[in-house]
């Protein structure tokens, strides 16, 4: 009775760490003492428990002391860890302490109320502590739900991505489902903290936390503002949910067509043509600084006038005019030429189809070309036909 009363007067004192350093002992006190925090507890029949446990030195030399675990039921397993790692032995200095954990494997038939003495033994010094054991009834199953930042900022493009503990209060394991509330047209899904593969349940054991990460991707059309997304976990009858935000910043996104839409055009070989295209911001934010440029087959030329727009609001169209000279070479046909519009982190393209005549002036060229060699082909017959 006196080594109980000494153990539960020593459990208020706190377990800092595997090694203590020297200490002052207080007023009065002598000799060596083991403790624990918590010298009662209760457990789960099937389950493995560890007990906190510190050898304290008050005013004593260094002593390896032989530490050993007495009473175990048969069924159970009973060990003493150091560090986490098993221990026979130990010897704190003076001043000191050194802590260890009493670790208990209880079988699944494990009943009443069982009571083992952990046991500090040495030449000059023995201590004795009792650990009560109880056993509890199943609780039912606890969550809780905690993210680490809930609000992220970014645009209609990015991906937002939370990361949540997601913790099990409850006695025993449990298998978590995740699932989440989002505004239409986002997309969300559920990856474990250090891989990409997405799941819908998580096993989290008893007592245990896991994080988790929560991705949310908006439409690429949502409007600039605040939204709000929920995230639930689940099992068996425990029901968590907590909420995240993500605001939204605007973006500009660039469109380009021809004048009412049109995508073709007409041109001549050698000379340039004057084609109106009207760029769009169909985006929710203003467009600054809008470049144009362009690319045709070799040999063409690609201009516009002006070369920039300095601004064009959400919902904004202007028109600019396209200068396209076709290469003095090329012949008749169709041919496909590429406009862009670029700002900061947006830009559009569009395929034009430019049909390509020749110039009159080698159309007249070529007919009297062909009238030439008529009137020599005829001469030529004339003269010497009569031969």
């Amino acid at each position: 009775m006196r080594g109980l009363a000494l153990a539960l007067t020593a459990a208020v004192l706190a377990l800092t760490g595997p090694a203590m350093a020297a200490d002052e002992p207080p007023a009065g006190v002598k000799g060596l003492f083991l403790m624990a925090d918590f010298p009662s507890i209760t457990v789960r029949p099937g389950t493995t428990s560890t007990v906190s446990l510190r050898l304290q030195n008050y005013g004593l030399p260094p002593e390896m002391l032989e530490v050993s675990v007495d009473g175990v039921p048969a069924g159970w397993q009973a060990s003493l860890l150091g560090s986490g790692q098993p221990v026979a032995a130990a010897m704190p200095a003076t001043n000191a302490s050194v802590s260890l954990q009493l670790r208990l494997e209880v079988p699944a038939n494990a009943s009443g109320k069982q009571t083992l003495t952990v046991t500090a033994k040495g030449k000059d010094a023995n201590v004795n502590l009792p650990i009560v054991v109880a056993f509890a009834k199943d609780l039912p199953a606890k969550l809780s739900v905690e993210p680490r930042l809930p609000n992220l900022r970014g645009t209609a493009k990015s991906s937002f991505e939370y990361t949540i503990a997601v913790k099990n209060d409850s006695g025993k394991n449990l298998l978590v489902s995740l699932a989440a509330q989002a505004p239409q047209n986002f997309e969300t899904s559920f990856t474990e903290s250090y891989g990409s593969q997405e799941l819908s349940s998580i096993p989290i054991e008893a007592g245990q936390s896991k994080d988790v990460k929560f991705k949310v991707r908006p439409p690429s059309t949502v409007k600039a503002g605040q939204y709000a997304v929920t995230m639930r976990a689940a099992a068996e009858d425990a029901n968590v949910e907590t909420k995240v935000a993500l605001e939204i910043t605007g973006q500009p996104q660039l469109s380009l067509a021809g004048r009412g839409g049109v995508l073709s055009a007409t041109a001549t070989a050698g000379k340039e043509s004057t084609i109106p295209i009207e760029v769009t911001n169909t985006g929710t934010a203003p467009a600054e600084d809008v470049e144009l440029s362009g690319s045709g087959p070799s040999g063409w030329k690609v201009a516009f006038e002006p070369k920039t727009v300095d601004s064009l609001a959400p919902g904004q169209s202007r028109e600019v005019q396209a200068l396209i000279t076709p290469s003095e070479k090329a012949i008749a046909g169709d041919y496909v030429t590429s406009l862009r519009a670029t700002t900061r982190g947006e830009n559009a393209s569009a395929n034009f189809r430019i049909g390509v005549s020749t110039s009159t002036v080698w159309g007249i060229t070529g007919v009297g070309i062909i009238a030439i060699a008529l009137l020599v082909l005829v001469g030529a017959v004339a003269r010497f036909g009569r031969r």
